[in-house]
């Protein structure tokens, strides 16, 4: 039988070590990298031309319509999903298929962004000029000009947008689109983020848009986590009560926290007493259980906002590593108190016991 021989792709040299191969994607990395840069080094007034295009549109209750072709039209897709989580209306057409009857979608109050590196592709273009009659405004996204002269999209666009790349990622051994596609996601992001902060457009909105997952849950405010509430199943001890005195008052609530809360006598938070708290205390002097709990408690514990949102509980306990955090009110009385666990529940953090 014929034994079957390794063909080396014409042009492109194979790495005959792991360590050409790391150095290798390391180029392709900093080939990338280098290509945004030189994108924000030509940032310009058509940024802000484009901005103004896309918040008009969208406060006028338009939508921003994004197509291109093959890998464009991916990079598009991941564009207009940007701008619908950033409160932005859009959705992807692809070119061919708006001659079939998606340009039924485009309205006249509507703004199309047309991807296309070289700014000659047949269909886009042909899309382009058809929204150019109907006079909606196009921001193209295209390697720019080419030997100095503007490419078929360019003409017809409001305003153009330049990736500039003119040589792909892997050492100029490979023409798949790369470089050039990072660049022109990267334009599409800095346009949806800078509109979406001309709109003051806020976390409160984007959990409205995105309620499940990591990112809603993250979004949610500490409100809709408690489950230790004061005046109900939270004990709270005033900081001249003994700590035998505060516990047998806890010792009244059913399923009650890890943790007892203290307030002054303003009745603001002044400390906490943890069931750990209370294990050293007993190993090193049972007779401190008459002292005042203000004595042995832990002064002047981290506390949340009531306002606040479970991402600030989870940057809270990874930073101090509580197990238990309080909640307070504008003025600084508990109301609540959040436990590790629920955090753990939801899969934001891990149980490091």
């Amino acid at each position: 039988m014929p034994t079957s021989t390794r063909r080396e792709p014409i042009g492109v040299s194979i790495p005959n070590t792991s360590t050409d191969e790391l150095e290798f994607i390391t180029r392709v990395f900093e080939h990338e990298a280098n290509a945004i840069l030189d994108i924000a080094k030509g940032v310009d007034e058509r940024y802000t031309r484009a901005i103004d295009l896309i918040v008009k549109t969208a406060d006028a209750g338009g939508t921003v319509i994004v197509s291109g072709l093959g890998k464009s039209g991916h990079i598009g897709a991941k564009i207009s999903a940007t701008m619908a989580s950033l409160g932005i209306t859009s959705h992807a057409v692809h070119p061919t298929e708006a001659a079939h009857g998606d340009l039924g979608r485009f309205r006249k109050n509507d703004l199309a962004i047309c991807l296309s590196h070289s700014g000659e592709t047949d269909e886009l273009v042909a899309l382009a000029s058809i929204l150019r009659q109907d006079k909606l405004p196009i921001i193209a996204i295209t390697r720019g000009p080419k030997d100095g002269k503007e490419s078929s999209l360019q003409r017809l666009a409001d305003v153009t947008l330049e990736v500039g790349v003119t040589e792909e990622a892997g050492d100029g051994s490979y023409l798949a689109p790369t470089s050039s596609t990072t660049g022109a996601l990267a334009i599409g992001d800095a346009l949806a983020l800078a509109v979406a902060r001309r709109r003051a457009f806020t976390n409160e909105d984007f959990h409205a848009r995105h309620p499940g997952g990591t990112l809603g849950s993250l979004l949610k405010p500490v409100s809709e986590l408690i489950r230790f509430h004061a005046g109900t199943n939270l004990p709270i001890a005033e900081e001249t009560a003994t700590v035998a005195q505060a516990l047998t008052d806890a010792s009244q609530v059913v399923r009650r926290p890890g943790a007892l809360l203290v307030v002054n006598g303003a009745g603001t938070l002044s400390g906490i007493f943890t069931d750990s708290d209370l294990r050293r205390l007993i190993l090193r002097d049972p007779g401190e259980l008459h002292k005042p709990i203000g004595e042995v408690m832990t002064r002047g514990p981290k506390a949340l906002s009531i306002d606040a949102l479970t991402r600030d509980a989870v940057a809270m306990f990874r930073e101090y590593r509580a197990d238990e955090i309080p909640i307070v009110d504008s003025e600084l009385r508990p109301v609540g108190l959040l436990d590790v666990q629920d955090l753990i529940a939801m899969k934001l953090v891990e149980d490091e016991s």
